[in-house]
């Protein structure tokens, strides 16, 4: 008997969820396909990857970009007098 083939069509977060209400088995063996739609920004899910194996936290990215900023910010400041 050859397994019959379905398609779901939802995000990564609801694939758990998806299975379970089909009746899919925790033991039971699947294959998922990933079709990303296109980023908005270009090569972010190649950087979070690396962000990620380097052991930072959604937090630490979020001081660190935090802390760009203000070093943007006051050397603005410094070259035209503005603040922002």
């Amino acid at each position: 008997m050859i397994p019959q083939t379905n398609t779901i069509e939802c995000t990564a977060e609801q694939v758990s969820a998806e299975l379970v209400r089909r009746g899919v088995l925790p033991q039971e063996r699947v294959t998922v396909a990933i079709f990303p739609e296109e980023e908005l920004i270009p090569g972010r899910r190649e950087t979070r990857a690396r962000v990620i194996a380097a052991g930072l936290t959604d937090a630490d990215l979020d001081c660190l970009i935090e802390d760009a900023r203000k070093e943007v910010n006051e050397e603005m400041s410094r070259k035209t007098g503005l603040s922002l």
